[in-house]
């Protein structure tokens, strides 16, 4: 039977480290309107690299390697990119840099971008930002909580996914079973928020699919996983 649950075709992307999960616990994407994957490759490379064409294995071997050398603080240090309908979308394992305010400006010149960072050892955030400059970004535990130009942009949609965008000074719900709902399903609401502006569900056999592979160019800024 079908389900009318919004969220349910992410939770695959909330899978805990002890369960088969492809991105772990620490990953980024991001959805690039109306650019191909070479154009994507080019802008994230800084125009150093035009990318190569493989896939998801690789991606994985060239991000352990990247760890390997440089002890994990500047993330994964490579992306892979593939096309999704009017989208590319671009995926960051262990790493944060697609949701930095610096980087993302750039990035998003010319273009619009929606990226989100699930980090469970920092702060998981989604940034959208439209030809340099960021729009509206919350952290995903704290959707009352916003940025940006025009920070409410997005809420209709976040309304229709439960998404709580006004707390007042008294409420306090970090002790509250609601409180303990809502925090495990910040990542799957984030990317049905995605689905919502882009139109492209994220799903786990896009990984299946060839990937332009390339290096993170990080002479923006450095990265930053803890969001003002």
């Amino acid at each position: 039977m079908a389900t009318t649950d919004p969220l349910a075709p992410f939770q695959w992307l909330n899978a805990s480290e002890s369960q088969a999960d492809p991105l772990g616990e620490i990953f980024s994407v991001g959805f690039f309107r109306n650019l191909d994957p070479s154009e994507v490759m080019r802008r994230v490379s800084k125009h150093d690299d035009s990318g190569q064409e493989s896939d998801f294995e690789e991606l994985n071997d060239r991000m352990v390697e990247f760890l390997g050398k440089t002890g994990g603080g500047h993330g994964g240090g490579h992306v892979g990119v593939f096309r999704a309908g009017a989208w590319s979308m671009a995926i960051e394992p262990v790493g944060w840099w697609m949701t930095d305010r610096t980087a993302l400006a750039e990035l998003s010149r010319d273009c619009e971008v929606l990226a989100i960072t699930r980090h469970d050892y920092a702060e998981p955030s989604l940034e959208y930002a439209i030809d340099g400059t960021i729009v509206t970004g919350h952290r995903l535990c704290y959707p009352h909580i916003r940025w940006g130009c025009d920070p409410d942009r997005l809420n209709d949609y976040m309304r229709e996914l439960g998404m709580k965008l006004d707390m007042t000074d008294d409420e306090d719900d970090s002790d509250s079973d609601a409180w303990d709902i809502s925090y495990s399903a910040v990542v799957p609401r984030a990317f049905a928020l995605a689905a919502k502006v882009t139109g492209v569900s994220f799903t786990a056999d896009m990984l299946d699919q060839p990937l332009l592979i390339g290096p993170i160019s990080y002479r923006w800024s450095p990265p930053d996983h803890t969001p003002d």
